[in-house]
């Protein structure tokens, strides 16, 4: 029997990156055996099933996460094997986008965050439709011209909330690879989320971050820190869910979601783009964050 090694993957992203989502997508993936994926379920090494069958469960329907969260749940952690039988734990730390912009805005992290986040390779969630671009000044410029004077305004007080998402997302990735974070080179696999939406601008996932988040993309490509990584294309859902109606009682039902609930095989609905191939596995840049072992 192969013996068991412990590389740990750590999901990161901003809140509203689809952390959840993704997580929702993988189990139903591992558990219902629908395609072939790369990775295999082997066992829970915590036991806590609850938390994973309450959002795959909202996942099947094609309805939004909500917001509540069974209490102590911090992180899941299971046994993957692969193909050839080799044995892989991987660690998701599932906490809330917050702890991460708390990060980037009090420069702090939780202890426990600090130990999931230093201990391996790293998935970066970035919605890919809820960028938020910097403002260039040529545009501000633009736009003041053909702004007719009016009385002054109080300016804006600017809040480290305020800024770009690429500047947000590079200082969390400093932040990774400096102490008490830093442990050596690692690899990285940045997922663009939400693809169904992002995939309009006709744009490759490597040319869509290269294209909406340059900051970013120079970052990773000058390998000033030593990341390996690749870019992804996802989308965990497939389209649109419906809004949850947990104490929403306006919550939106949408077509999309009832043509995604009419798929024979759930699993269909994920997409995964890299390098000009499309699956429905995301077990895929997992084995890739596992390296060669």
């Amino acid at each position: 029997m192969a013996d068991l090694i412990e590389p740990n993957v750590s999901i990161v992203g901003l809140p509203g990156s689809g952390k959840t989502t993704f997580l929702a997508a993988l189990w139903h993936l591992i558990q219902s055996h629908e395609i072939q994926t790369r990775l295999r379920f082997g066992s829970m090494s915590n036991h806590d099933y609850a938390y994973l069958n309450q959002i795959v469960k909202l996942w099947r329907k094609a309805t939004e996460q909500g917001r509540t969260q069974i209490a102590g749940t911090k992180s899941i952690s299971m046994n993957l094997t692969d193909a050839s039988g080799r044995a892989i734990r991987v660690t998701f730390p599932d906490v809330p986008g917050e702890d991460y912009r708390t990060m980037w805005e009090d420069r702090k992290v939780d202890e426990a965050l600090a130990e999931n986040l230093g201990a391996g390779n790293i998935m970066l969630l970035v919605n890919g439709d809820r960028i938020k671009a910097p403002a260039w000044i040529t545009e501000r410029m633009h736009l003041t011209g053909k702004v007719e004077s009016g009385p002054a305004e109080e300016p804006v007080r600017w809040e480290p909330r305020l800024a770009p998402t690429q500047v947000q997302l590079v200082d969390l990735l400093q932040h990774l690879m400096r102490r008490p974070l830093d442990q050596g080179p690692r690899r990285l696999a940045v997922m663009i989320g939400a693809w169904d939406q992002a995939e309009g601008e006709g744009l490759s996932p490597i040319d869509f971050q290269a294209a909406k988040l340059p900051l970013l993309d120079q970052y990773l490509k000058s390998g000033r820190d030593g990341w390996t990584f690749r870019t992804y294309g996802l989308s965990a859902q497939g389209g649109e869910f419906d809004e949850n109606d947990e104490n929403n009682a306006s919550a939106k039902a949408r077509e999309d979601a009832s043509r995604l609930r009419e798929f024979d095989l759930l699993s269909n609905r994920i997409r995964l783009l890299s390098g000009g191939s499309e699956s429905h596995d995301l077990t895929e840049p997992l084995e890739w964050l596992m390296g060669d072992q």
